[in-house]
């Protein structure tokens, strides 16, 4: 669990505006430093179950964030991904895109 005094170093840190406070930038700062908590939980304590449900819920959680962020505002994403040490969101590929249109002329016809 994130003490009060590390959150609102993190959402300073990564605070878009002041006093924000829910922006995706500090929700996803929030959640990573959160699951690097719990990852290190898990290392010492392997039968905890129920830790590592909420884990996975945290890691879906920020995935879906920083999906929404890419969509919104690459350029924020990037800065996030970078200063957080994230993996990026594999992009799509040639093929993908070939592949997509191909569906839509299809669905255009009908």
């Amino acid at each position: 669990m994130l003490t009060k005094r590390k959150k609102t170093a993190l959402m300073k840190k990564y605070a878009t505006h002041k006093g924000d406070t829910g922006s995706p930038d500090v929700q996803i700062a929030i959640l990573s430093a959160e699951i690097d908590e719990l990852a290190g939980h898990l290392k010492k304590h392997r039968k905890d179950n129920s830790s590592r449900r909420g884990l996975l819920g945290k890691v879906n959680q920020r995935r879906r964030l920083l999906n929404y962020l890419l969509k919104e505002d690459e350029k924020r994403y990037n800065k996030v991904v970078t200063k957080l040490k994230l993996k990026k969101i594999k992009e799509e590929t040639e093929v993908e895109k070939k592949r997509q249109a191909g569906i839509k002329k299809i669905t255009d016809n009908y």
